[in-house]
């Protein structure tokens, strides 16, 4: 069994540049194979008026700020790919030569604008296609759409943090990946061990991380890159075993 790991920095990256270079250092290593930002404009998904509207403002990943960090992860050899939420961003990333595309789960709702066009635009790459569907949505429709690419749903709970007690393990062995807000490492080791049993050759996990003492939109749902490191050492003794 083989897992691609995802660390998923998400806002985490504070608008900073040097943590973002610092997240995409620790990450790789920690033995991830991929970082994750996301690309949205804050005033597509949010009110001005929200109470954390200038550390929400100061999260979005502008076209400058994404091609200098691609650029840096690809200096150290790690895929960099995103989440991307407004038209432009897909025409944009593909110009990076990214390798895949995530599809976010409020994406699957198809009630963000622009949600259906960016669905068709990311199918129209043919590249590869990880899908959270947490919020829910049609899953009919968005197989239909994405019958080109190679998909790997993800299970996922769209709660930030993930209560322990709320996955649900016979319905999460349905799925080939793992998009998990839990707190600590304990969730995505369990996934991974069962998809070991099950003979799976190829999973996915998908976890958010932060910086020491970040206090960053995604900080509460998110681990320590040495809790990275830690997770993904047991994931890859788990890959090694002989079930």
């Amino acid at each position: 069994m083989k897992t691609f790991v995802v660390a998923e920095i998400a806002s985490n990256w504070e608008g900073s540049l040097s943590k973002a270079q610092k997240l995409i250092v620790e990450s790789k290593k920690a033995g991830a194979d991929a970082v994750k930002f996301q690309m949205w404009r804050a005033k597509d998904l949010y009110d001005e008026n929200h109470p954390n509207w200038n550390e929400i403002k100061k999260s979005e990943l502008t076209f400058d700020k994404i091609k200098k960090i691609k650029k840096f992860a690809d200096q150290k050899k790690i895929e960099l790919f995103c989440s991307a939420f407004y038209p432009e961003t897909v025409n944009f990333l593909q110009s990076l030569n990214v390798k895949r595309y995530k599809i976010a789960s409020r994406t699957c709702l198809l009630k963000d604008p622009f949600s259906m066009e960016i669905l068709k635009l990311k199918a129209r790459t043919k590249k590869p296609i990880i899908i959270s569907m947490g919020m829910g949505g049609n899953k009919k429709q968005i197989k239909k759409i994405f019958s080109l690419n190679h998909v790997t749903f993800c299970y996922c709970i769209s709660e930030y943090p993930t209560a322990f007690n709320k996955i649900q393990w016979n319905e999460i062995k349905k799925y080939d990946g793992f998009s998990d807000h839990t707190l600590g490492i304990i969730a995505p080791i369990i996934f991974a061990l069962l998809k070991k049993q099950q003979g799976i050759k190829r999973i996915i996990i998908e976890k958010h991380v932060k910086l020491k003492n970040s206090r960053g939109p995604d900080a509460s749902s998110s681990i320590n890159t040495s809790d990275l490191a830690e997770m993904i050492s047991v994931i890859r003794k788990i890959e090694g075993l002989k079930i």
